[in-house]
């Protein structure tokens, strides 16, 4: 079914000569590799695909407990798009915590920025600044035990500082981020995740730009997703609408779950606000 979602979307783009920059972002103790089936299919379609590590992660070596604030850990993609030329655009693809670094760079570069695509994403207009913003963006796993059975935790500062570092234990990836994904992606995913830089992402609030509510934004919902579960999802569509919502039948992880359909999607969202 995916397959063929796919091969449609393609063929209604094979006549056109617009073939947008699709640029992917990795969720919090990812990198660019999470994209690799995406980009084969979209590359293959003839799309033009960057794929960023943010501060910490991917082959970005920097370790993750000294990275502190969200403006380090999100400047790769800030620097990757102040270096595109004047008049020239993207679509930006966030999975997961990668919503917030969509978000901060529509308040920054809204005119770079053709479409925003949010995957399972979290997606808050001004980050995390009430409760109310964290009980929706962040992810609650306590029914799969307390916090120290369910991460490995960094603390870069000394243990009487709050943690730098957080990576989900190896034994419940599947449980948790993978469960319909195939086993070998899970298995790739544990060789390759890394502690994500928790005190970094805590600090992600942002100021209103100019032009940010100029950007069309597109939301992914994944309706078995157990890390941004539906309801939160749902929460954070209500609070901030986006342009539209696809539906998604899927776990946390699309990408490998879902690869076909998410490049259908990923393309119908594209045609849908005029970038095909």
């Amino acid at each position: 079914m995916g397959e063929e979602f796919a091969e449609e979307m393609e063929m209604k783009v094979k006549t056109t000569l617009k073939k947008p920059h699709f640029v992917m972002i990795h969720g919090i103790s990812g990198g660019g590799w999470c994209w690799y089936k995406i980009r084969c299919l979209m590359e293959n379609s003839g799309y033009k695909v960057s794929c960023i590590d943010l501060k910490g992660s991917g082959i970005d070596r920097t370790d993750p407990n000294t990275i502190l604030s969200f403006k380090e850990y999100n400047n790769p993609l800030l620097q990757f798009l102040s270096s595109l030329n004047d008049n020239e655009k993207v679509i930006l693809v966030g999975h997961s915590a990668g919503g917030l670094s969509l978000t901060d760079a529509i308040h920054k570069f809204a005119k770079k920025i053709s479409l925003a695509v949010y995957v399972a994403a979290t997606m808050l207009k001004t980050g995390y600044v009430t409760k109310e913003d964290i009980k929706d963006g962040v992810p609650d796993l306590s029914n799969f035990g307390e916090i120290g059975d369910v991460y490995d935790i960094g603390f870069g500062m000394g243990l009487d500082h709050p943690p730098t570092s957080m990576l989900i234990k190896e034994e419940l990836h599947r449980k948790i981020i993978y469960q319909l994904s195939p086993q070998e992606d899970s298995t790739l995913a544990a060789m390759l995740l890394r502690p994500g830089p928790i005190q970094a992402l805590k600090s992600a609030y942002f100021e209103e730009g100019d032009d940010a509510e100029g950007v069309p934004r597109i939301y992914i919902k994944t309706t078995h997703d157990h890390v941004i579960k539906p309801q939160q999802q749902d929460a954070m569509i209500k609070k901030w609408p986006p342009t539209d919502v696809y539906v998604l039948e899927s776990d946390h992880s699309p990408f490998f779950s879902a690869p076909f359909t998410l490049f259908g999607l990923l393309v119908k969202a594209a045609i849908s606000v005029g970038c095909i």
